[in-house]
């Protein structure tokens, strides 16, 4: 299928060499959509052309569009503002561009690269339960993954499950002087909520223990530092890594509660892996490359046994690899981690979707595993996005005042339920098929509040302003492709290409369909499923005002009424295709 600016670029240069007897280089024929306040579809900027004219810029684009007025039968007419040629293509042309794609199967689907990208999301503690920060991780990762699949990558989806350490020791401590012998079956609550009620209550231990400290003389900072609590948790750490039996069997037991919970999570999410890392299995990897590079003086180890890597020739600070007691942190487990997926699936880049509060320790990242020798540490790409906050403000985890990511799809159900309800936007549904709607628009809604705002960007959620039917929303979306599927069953028939006229909203819709490889091409180099969320958005925004104006069912002429079957229908795929991306289900009726 010829695009537009595909068309455009080739006749161009066409009458470049006809007009000038010059070819032409491709990056001087720059080519934009024309502003809506002029005439036409296509622009061309004429001043990159003035060496090979030899002439003014407004001459010039006139010589220009008079030549393809006069050769190109798909050229209906041209005008000119100052240094700028406005073409205007001809019904025929967007005719054929939406038979091309009408017929194009799997539309929006690019060649297939070669290239394999891995990407890294989630990646929880198996201290607590996901909450709305995980789920907007969560949410751009699995679109991301989708949106370079789209653009012909093999995508490889995985988590790393930060499954050891010392705020895991936090919660199985609190546990074991809590808990009673409490299970997830016993407390009647998934097994992530109920660690995560302990990791909240060891907080709750350490703040008393300080405040007696601090009453002792003690000063606030040392008593932070010396809580028998703390102490303990930190031994607990070391016995860990050590192997100690009990220590191993109870974090085995507690971390099993986690993972089932979790399990359901991502599956009310609609999200999956292909392979799962987890920190115990990566870790002793990590610390042997840092035992490496210690050996061959890349790393240094300080008076009091812990292992350092001195990036400030880097313009950064010293990083520590290695505790003094041994005890690996983040970074270690990272190389680690990266060394092996290398080993394993040899990617060409590899995204790591993680808040921008990380952004130092990707950089850091980067250098280290460039200072290892490894010449594939340039492939590393940190995907950094901003922090979800709420009407009240920021969440904290130990504090308990995090909004749960189960509450929240459990609330958005109920929203959409509440919402639809008062619509009446049911038509003749029964229970079981009002309920998958409300789920289908409650996660719609949520998802697509969260994906269309750009990732680096920390955005506000609201779920009730996320789950309205007008507006850049998940379910105006969602009504839109109900309504479209609608009127094809009450056409009886999906329409077909004809030699019809088109009017000018058709065309300006075939043309904005006619963009959408090219919106999927800019949203994967930018790694920004926002590009195609708010593109979803304006194709449904201008299906719906074409609607409003134009008869479709009541149309007497039957090819110009088969033909906009044949728009509308089109219209759905592509609305089908750019959701799915997001994750996005699309309901038939509503």
């Amino acid at each position: 299928m010829m695009g537009p600016f595909e068309f455009a670029g080739i006749q161009v240069r066409n009458a470049v060499m006809a007009l000038y007897n010059a070819e032409v280089q491709d990056n001087l024929i720059q080519l934009q959509p024309t502003r809506k306040e002029f005439e036409g579809d296509v622009t061309l900027v004429a001043f990159p052309l003035l060496k090979t004219s030899r002439k003014a810029p407004e001459a010039t684009a006139a010589e220009i569009g008079q030549w393809l007025s006069d050769n190109c039968s798909e050229v209906s007419g041209f005008n000119v503002v100052k240094g700028f040629l406005n073409i205007k293509l001809s019904g025929s042309f967007w005719a054929g561009v939406l038979s091309d794609i009408a017929a194009t199967p799997d539309y929006g689907q690019l060649p297939a690269t070669g290239k394999t990208v891995m990407v890294e999301f989630s990646s929880p503690n198996t201290n607590k339960p996901l909450h709305l920060g995980h789920v907007r991780n969560n949410l751009l990762g699995w679109s991301v993954s989708m949106l370079l699949a789209a653009n012909g990558h093999r995508v490889i989806k995985v988590n790393l499950v930060n499954d050891r350490g010392i705020h895991i020791c936090k919660s199985m401590l609190a546990w074991l002087r809590c808990g009673n012998g409490v299970t997830p079956e016993k407390a009647g609550k998934k097994g992530d909520h109920l660690i995560g009620d302990y990791y909240v209550k060891f907080n709750d231990l350490l703040k008393e223990e300080v405040k007696e400290l601090v009453a002792g003389g003690m000063s606030e900072e040392e008593a932070e530092k010396n809580a028998p609590v703390l102490k303990e948790a930190q031994s607990m750490l070391v016995r860990w890594e050590q192997g100690d039996p009990e220590i191993r069997n109870l974090w085995k037991m507690m971390n099993g509660w986690v993972y089932e919970g979790f399990d359901r999570t991502y599956a009310d999410l609609g999200i999956s892996f292909d392979k799962t890392y987890y920190e115990s299995d990566t870790y002793l990897l990590g610390k042997s490359l840092v035992e490496d590079g210690l050996a061959r003086g890349i790393f240094e180890r300080h008076p009091d046994g812990s292992v350092w890597c001195d990036l400030t020739s880097d313009g950064l600070d010293q990083k520590l690899l290695l505790r003094s007691d041994g005890t690996s942190v983040y970074m270690t487990q990272d190389l680690g981690t990266a060394s092996q997926r290398y080993k394993e699936y040899g990617f060409d880049e590899h995204i790591y979707v993680v808040g921008n509060e990380q952004n130092y320790h990707f950089q850091v990242l980067k250098l280290i595993l460039g200072k290892l020798g490894f010449d594939w540490s340039d492939a590393i790409y940190h995907m950094s996005y901003g922090m979800v906050e709420l009407p009240e403000g920021k969440m904290k985890s130990r504090e308990g005042t995090v909004v749960d990511a189960d509450d929240l799809i459990e609330k958005m159900y109920q929203t959409a339920k509440e919402t639809s309800l008062e619509l009446g936007k049911l038509e003749g549904m029964d229970d079981a098929g009002q309920d998958e709607l409300f789920r289908m628009l409650g996660l719609g809604a949520l998802k697509y509040f969260i994906i269309k705002v750009d990732p680096r960007k920390t955005m506000l959620f609201d779920p009730k302003e996320s789950i309205d039917f007008n507006g850049n929303t998940g379910p105006f979306i969602q009504y839109t492709h109900a309504r479209i599927k609608s009127i094809l069953r009450r056409a009886g028939e999906s329409g077909a290409a004809t030699r019809a006229p088109l009017n000018a909203k058709e065309e300006s819709l075939i043309g904005i369909l006619a963009s959408y490889p090219d919106k999927i091409r800019e949203a994967g180099a930018a790694h920004s499923p926002a590009i195609i969320a708010n593109y979803a958005y304006e194709l449904a925004k201008e299906f719906n005002q074409y609607y409003h104006d134009t008869q479709i069912l009541k149309e007497e002429d039957g090819a110009v009424r088969s033909q906009r079957l044949l728009l509308i229908g089109t219209i759905a795929r592509v609305l089908t295709h750019s959701m799915d991306i997001l994750g996005i289900r699309l309901p038939e009726r509503m």
